[in-house]
């Protein structure tokens, strides 16, 4: 036991002829020989992260429901049960583990058993340390590029928005500053984190920033909108599920939770997750561990959580849409995305840096924006935050010009008209320009009084042609 405790505690040395993946796997090897487990236990333990051992289809039913492995290696002629049998039953009720099949009888129907039975690859008895090496490689490497692939499908469905800015917070406002230094604060925690603010304002973006600060930074960051997925079908997609569990489930098929495995999941527009989901999400939180549609079996995960909404949460609880149990467990951090109008100089930058990238992007030459432009820019409501920004200066480049009619006819009715609705930024216009009187019409100093920056009361002003 003790040598056991050795090999676990280990650093994997790993080994560049078998790919950088065996250093971190976790494999269990599952035979009734004891010369044989101690074999492979010699072979894989030094190369591999986690490695068990079991002497009969038992014990290695009770080590799968503990642990999570990425590899089983298994001996087909056992007592009690043989190595197909138990793999074809271990795949109904939620194995999704790649499986290598190792024997010394070489028959073609025993072969065939087992791919049946969903093993990956087939080994003949006696071998040499390097063909099991090969084969667990192998399925390491099918597993990544699985992974991969299927993670890279939905980047390509989010990234359409987020190319340009998908790593970085841009901009020099004190919104934005603040921002970036609480997420340069909770990035290197385990904490979920629960990203607000209005669409467009960027939270897949903080999100990425999270998660490139963060330790996992190596494994993947996997983007899920909850509300592109049909309802019927989101269940499936986050936890995977087995073989037959419903109508048109042709084969097992792991689901988002374990292709994000040790890196960092954000679901976006949580507050259209369907309630019967909230319940399963919560569980998910507070276990670690998923249960796929149709298992009898639920899988431990590692991951980071981060959620974002541009929905009121707290309002959505009040009126039944949306667990209260599930809202405080996500809402332990909190971190607002500020709209874009709120951000003083920031739409300029980010207008120029737009420019310059779509520009090349496009393959178009870049349009001078001239102090008219920039004036509208400044004066603009943006109520589609930096998304809509983005917009406009792909518009720009292919009409030639900027769409200064555009900004014009869809600013907000409050803005350069002096008719006293009663609304919040009527308010807000009114009580501004009576300090800026009280000051004597020294911006400097109403910024002080009111507690906001000097650009602030600019951007204010030039949008009331004051």
């Amino acid at each position: 036991m003790a040598v056991q405790a050795a090999r676990k505690l280990r650093e994997p040395v790993g080994d560049p002829e078998f790919g950088p993946w065996l250093a971190q796997a976790s494999i269990l090897i599952i035979d009734d020989e004891p010369g044989m487990r101690n074999f492979l236990m010699r072979t894989l333990g030094p190369r591999c992260k986690r490695i068990e051992e079991a002497a009969d289809t038992d014990e290695a039913t009770r080590k799968l429901d503990e642990h999570h492995f990425d590899v089983v290696i298994l001996d087909n002629i056992m007592p009690g049960k043989n190595g197909v049998d138990w793999l074809a039953e271990q795949r109904a009720i939620g194995l999704f583990a790649d499986a290598i099949l190792i024997t010394a009888f070489a028959d073609l129907e025993t072969a065939i058993q087992a791919l049946r039975a969903g093993a990956a690859d087939f080994v003949l008895k006696p071998f040499r340390s390097n063909q099991i090496l090969n084969a667990v490689a192998r399925c390491l490497d099918r597993v990544r590029l699985q992974r991969e692939n299927y993670v890279l499908r939905y980047e390509l469905r989010a990234a359409s928005d987020h190319m340009l800015l998908r790593d970085r917070l841009i901009g020099e406002s004190e919104a934005i500053r603040q921002v970036r230094e609480t997420i340069a604060r909770v990035a290197p925690l385990p904490t979920s984190v629960l990203l607000t603010g209005e669409s467009g304002t960027g939270k897949e973006v903080a999100a990425r920033s999270l998660h490139s600060l963060s330790e996992r930074v190596d494994k993947p960051f996997v983007p899920v909108n909850c509300a592109a997925i049909p309802p019927d079908m989101i269940e499936s997609e986050l936890f995977g599920h087995v073989k037959g569990a419903f109508t048109g489930a042709e084969g097992s098929r792991e689901g988002i939770f374990m292709h994000a495995q040790g890196g960092t999941l954000f679901l976006d527009e949580m507050g259209d997750l369907p309630l019967a989901l909230q319940g399963k999400l919560l569980r998910v939180l507070e276990d670690r561990r998923v249960r796929p549609v149709g298992s009898e079996r639920e899988v431990p995960v590692d991951l980071r959580f981060v959620f974002a909404t541009n929905a009121d949460l707290a309002r959505a609880v009040e009126e039944g849409r949306f667990r209260a149990d599930l809202y405080f467990r996500i809402n332990v951090m909190q971190i607002h995305l500020p709209p874009l109008n709120e951000r003083d100089d920031d739409v300029q930058e980010l207008a120029d840096l737009f420019m310059r990238k779509l520009s090349q992007q496009l393959g178009m030459p870049p349009v001078q924006l001239e102090d008219e432009a920039r004036a509208a820019l400044a004066r603009y409501d943006w109520p589609g935050n930096v998304r809509e920004l983005r917009n406009v200066i792909e518009r720009t480049l292919i009409l030639g010009r900027f769409p200064l009619e555009q900004l014009g006819a869809s600013r907000s009715p409050q803005r350069g008209t002096d008719e006293s609705d009663g609304s919040l930024a009527d308010l807000e216009r009114r009580h501004i320009l009576s300090v800026l009187r009280d000051s004597g019409g020294n911006r400097e100093e109403a910024a002080r009084r009111l507690g906001v920056s000097r650009k602030t009361i600019d951007r204010k002003c030039a949008a009331w042609n004051v």
